[in-house]
């Protein structure tokens, strides 16, 4: 857990050894490593300077790496205060997630970047800021190579950073690797590398690769992929160049149709409700019999995803759930609403007791009210294997934050978006506008769904089946889904 929780997973050896091999161009050269770990880049090469936070593992490099100077604590402070620049830098930056990038180091990454001229959302993870402030640790033309999370082609986190790439290196090289190269993570990486610093580049070098092969890195051949190409057509993302050429353009040509349209503009996309206290917010029937609770207090709720009928949601599904005495009822209890003795002593219960204390609860008046409460035309999964399902709301149920919410706009014909969703094209779209979790995990937030293109019936029938399912499989494969 410690390892998981600091980013600390260790490259493998022959991936150090191409990247130092890059990196370093003669024997002078000044390699910096900014997250050194147990040092397996700076003991490729004599003249490296290794930062670790952990003391253990900064022990370690030294052991590793007798002939390099290893500095143990925080790289951004320690960047803040050096006065040495490098030829080169490689390594394997922590991919430590914003819950848990905070604090002192947090504040001093985001203020130094945005001094370098990337600024990053309150949302980004540690691994973009050490790549900018590790750039701006280099001499005239230095050069650096890193392992990157496989986000770097969709994550909104790390488009500053591929913008500062572009405005302050002569080449940008994105190597993405569909093979694992840490088996053992459910993360894909890719690898970048960029040379020049000092200069800028209109285009990026974008070079897929089958597995990881130490004499073909980074490729020779790469597609070229324009700067301005990326920010606008793509939305800022890399992922769609995973595809072939042909497949990009007939994708655009559908989207670009005037009797096309994007979800976000025949519904707005949420999440559900936040009740900050499932087990206790969502009762089965014989809790609900049991403590009295009225009817006008239930409401019936979708928890997850999983239990979704395909298409529609139905009061026959209701009914099954609550024939299981499934716990599918929502206590939902307006905000000015006089409270009845039975749901008063539900309320005061062991449960209630423990619930009022949680997070979300004790900061909300009163507390037993369930905000943002609202009954969706449609739900649509977020977290999906083979494609999100988007189901009719015929029960006129809720949902939690399991779920997406959707909400047609004034007069759009839902039958029309549902038959739209069951095409190859919309699974495409979400492979496109989605990203990969992990797992073979397909994550659409509320802003991706809003991107996804909703063909009509007359661009879906021009369209090359073939050719569309090609595309939908070589996205999944990069995600990895069905392996193993």
């Amino acid at each position: 857990m410690a390892a998981k929780e600091s980013g600390a997973f260790y490259t493998p050896d022959p991936v150090a050894a191409t990247l130092v091999r890059w990196a370093v161009r003669n024997s002078n050269d000044r390699l910096l490593d900014p997250s050194c770990g147990d040092g397996r880049f700076i003991s490729r090469h004599p003249e490296s300077t290794g930062v670790e936070r952990n003391e253990e593992a900064a022990r370690a490099a030294r052991q590793r790496a007798p002939s390099a100077v290893v500095h143990q604590g925080d790289f951004f402070e320690w960047a803040e205060q050096s006065t040495e620049r490098f030829d080169c830098a490689a390594g394997n930056p922590p991919f430590i997630r914003y819950q848990t990038f905070a604090g002192d180091v947090r504040r001093r990454a985001l203020r130094l970047c945005d001094e370098f001229g990337a600024t990053f959302s309150g949302l980004t993870a540690s691994w973009a800021p050490f790549l900018v402030v590790t750039a701006s640790l280099l001499r005239p033309g230095g050069r650096m190579a890193f392992v990157v999370p496989a986000s770097i082609g969709h994550a909104p986190h790390a488009a500053p950073l591929i913008d500062y790439l572009v405005a302050n290196f002569d080449a940008v090289r994105i190597v993405p690797i569909r093979e694992k190269l840490f088996p053992h993570l459910s993360e894909d990486c890719w690898l970048l590398f960029a040379e020049g610093f000092g200069g800028s580049s209109r285009d990026i070098h974008f070079a897929p690769m089958e597995r990881f092969r130490e004499g073909d890195i980074p490729p020779r051949v790469a597609e070229l992929v324009p700067v301005d190409e990326w920010r606008g057509l793509w939305n800022r993302r890399l992922r769609p160049y995973l595809l072939k050429d042909s497949q990009r353009a007939t994708y655009q040509a559908v989207a670009k149709r005037p009797d096309t349209l994007r979800l976000g503009i025949a519904a707005s996309v949420g999440i559900g409700y936040v009740s900050g206290a499932n087990e206790f917010f969502h009762l089965r029937p014989s809790e609900a019999k049991h403590w009295r609770i009225p009817a006008e207090f239930l409401h019936p709720t979708v928890r997850n995803g999983r239990v979704l009928p395909p298409r529609a949601l139905t009061a026959r599904t209701i009914n099954d759930w609550h024939r299981s005495d499934e716990p599918m009822l929502l206590l939902c209890i307006p905000k000015n609403a006089d409270v009845p003795r039975t749901v008063s002593h539900y309320l005061d219960s062991p449960q209630g007791q423990k619930a009022r204390q949680t997070y979300k609860c004790r900061n909300r008046n009163p507390w037993y009210c369930v905000p943002d409460v609202r009954v969706p035309e449609f739900f649509l999964t977020y977290m999906s294997g083979i494609a999100p399902s988007l189901v009719r709301n015929e029960a006129a149920a809720t949902c939690t934050n399991a779920l997406h919410a959707v909400h047609l706009h004034n007069g759009r014909d839902g039958g029309a978006l549902l038959d739209a969703w069951d095409s190859t094209y919309v699974q495409l779209s979400c492979e496109i506008e989605g990203h990969a979790l992990g797992g073979g995990m397909l994550k659409l937030e509320p802003g991706e769904a809003a991107r996804v293109v909703l063909p009509s019936p007359e661009a879906t029938s021009c369209l090359d089946e073939t050719a569309i399912e090609g595309a939908v499989s070589t996205l999944r494969s990069w995600r990895h889904y069905g392996a193993g």
